[in-house]
């Protein structure tokens, strides 16, 4: 077997214990100097923006939390012993992919260049070509294409032949769960939000490839990743059992973490008025209104005023039942 000091991600590693899992670590100086980047760059337009700022405090500290749990995870022992260890490999996966974009986006990062950057940023930001790519359509296919294409294919291998790939993995699956979670969870000011009933059936449906992925290497019969699997250390699990345990994550670990999110924003829908007012989209809105001016009298402009939870909107609605109810009675 080959020497492991030669190995990308594997030389000089000792058996993982609780102590190392908390002292290992690596400064990884690009990616250090890439998250002072986007922290001052991102503080700079808030402070740019200043009092007209819509973001508020607690979605900066959320941002900054992103960032932070970014070099985090490439820097401490989960980014260390991922090519060692195949479920460590699935840990970092979901930390990059999920909990590290959910952050990001809940900051508003769009927005804050809109308002602090250059008059021309918040063109671009405010452009069709933006709104395309931040589609949730866009995002749902490129979560899937990075899902598959990273584990059922030969990547594995191919980035245990290259290490400068796992860098492009790492920034591929933060890019994939921020386009995946900008127009689900996001509540950007630059670009139109879907529907939160749309948002929440979508976040559903991105479960689909980590469920199916999750399935293929937790019933694997076989090592799917042999060069990658071959140039483990001595000490490291089994090697079906490493993909086993990592499928397992994979499928658990992806379908809760995405879960979580889809409670998190029917929470968020039910305790907000405005947000429930866009439960269903801009159609079924209308039709409200529709409904509201014909049985209160009403134009359709004044009716959008009305508080659905209003006594004047429950007026409205049991006049409506009650000339239902006499069309019914009228019926031979």
């Amino acid at each position: 077997m080959p020497d492991m000091s030669e190995m990308p991600g594997t030389g000089g590693l000792e058996p993982l214990t609780w102590g190392r899992f908390f002292g290992t670590w690596d400064i990884h100086l690009g990616w250090l100097i890439g998250a002072v980047v986007l922290l001052v760059g991102y503080l700079l337009a808030w402070s740019a923006a200043g009092a007209s700022s819509t973001v508020r405090t607690w979605r900066v500290a959320s941002f900054v939390t992103g960032v932070v749990l970014l070099w985090v995870t490439v820097s401490s022992a989960i980014g260390a012993y991922a090519m060692a260890l195949f479920w460590m490999h699935m840990v970092m996966h979901l930390l990059l992919i999920m909990v590290v974009p959910a952050l990001l986006v809940l900051g508003h990062p769009l927005t804050v260049l809109a308002e602090g950057g250059p008059p021309v940023v918040g063109r671009v930001l405010r452009s069709r070509a933006t709104w395309l790519l931040t589609h949730q359509v866009t995002g749902v296919v490129v979560y899937t294409v990075v899902i598959v294409g990273t584990h059922l294919t030969g990547f594995m291998d191919a980035m245990a032949r290259h290490g400068w790939l796992m860098w492009g993995e790492q920034i591929l699956y933060v890019v994939a769960g921020w386009l995946l979670l900008t127009p689900l969870i996001g509540e950007e000011s630059v670009r139109a939000n879907p529907p939160y009933l749309l948002r929440i059936l979508v976040l559903v449906a991105a479960m689909i490839p980590d469920t199916i992925v999750g399935i293929v290497l937790l019933q694997a019969g076989t090592v799917p990743f042999p060069v990658l699997m071959g140039r483990r250390p001595s000490w490291a699990l089994d090697a079906l059992s490493d993909v086993h345990t990592a499928g397992g994550l994979m499928w658990a670990g992806g379908d809760g973490l995405m879960m979580f999110i889809a409670v998190g924003l029917m929470i968020s829908v039910i305790t907000s008025p405005g947000r429930r007012l866009k439960m269903t989209g801009a159609w079924l809105d209308g039709a409200r209104r529709a409904a509201l001016a014909a049985h209160s009298g009403g134009s359709d402009d004044a009716a959008a005023d009305v508080d659905p939870d209003s006594d004047e909107a429950h007026d409205a609605y049991n006049r409506m039942l009650a000339q239902l109810r006499e069309r019914e009675r009228g019926r031979p």
